[in-house]
């Protein structure tokens, strides 16, 4: 299952590991949106550990049998869940399927890749949760294309107050297998940040549009 604090504890500890997590209080990074930020996430590096993917892909298989039953499709978000949602399907032997961020703009216009019976009841995969705004969008194409979207799952959440309240809204449950708390945990207790940072960290958490500022 997802919320499982062994699991939490080794996904944190593989990500700051291969640096796929990196934490830098005192020189924050800026993301896409503006934001600045003492944390940066990129789960794509998981995908050059075979032991690290594998078990991230079976967590994620294990979880999604035990949080959303039986499913018809795996779908992943592009792009970082394509390859996530792939080894997901793969490993429990259903069709793949993923969502573009928008329409090709040439040949077909696709919005969705792949071609499953609508109807179908799909969990989509994402790498990484931050406000869910991108992830929903797919969950929203998904279900205007007439399938059914039991939930989604992914590796990572930075547990943004602003993300459960969309999926709430959405009415979209969602799992990760680790989040932004058990990260700073494992990160303070095995010394990858100063006992001075954890605050820093923490304060980010609490306001991370403002912080920085």
């Amino acid at each position: 299952m997802f919320t499982n604090s062994e699991t939490e504890q080794q996904v944190a500890e593989f990500l700051l590991q291969i640096k796929a997590i990196k934490l830098q209080p005192n020189n924050p990074f800026t993301w896409a949106s503006g934001w600045k930020s003492p944390i940066y996430c990129d789960n794509r590096i998981t995908l050059s550990h075979p032991t690290i993917r594998t078990y991230i892909r079976q967590r994620l298989c294990a979880g999604i049998h035990e949080e959303f039953g039986s499913v018809g499709c795996i779908a992943g978000v592009a792009t970082a869940g394509i390859p996530q949602g792939a080894l997901v399907a793969q490993e429990l032997g259903l069709p793949f399927i993923y969502v573009r961020s928008k329409p090709k703009d040439h040949g077909t216009g696709n919005l969705i890749e792949g071609e499953i019976s609508p109807g179908q009841r799909v969990v989509v995969i994402e790498d990484l949760i931050s406000t869910g705004k991108s992830s929903l969008q797919a969950v929203e194409a998904l279900r205007d294309a007439g399938y059914t979207v039991a939930g989604l799952a992914a590796i990572f959440s930075y547990g943004f107050d602003e993300a459960t309240e969309n999926f709430k809204n959405a009415k979209c449950p969602f799992h990760t297998l680790s989040n932004y708390n058990s990260l700073i945990k494992y990160a303070e207790e095995f010394q990858y940040i100063l006992p001075a940072d954890v605050e820093i960290l923490r304060k980010w958490r609490e306001s991370p549009s403002t912080w920085g500022k």
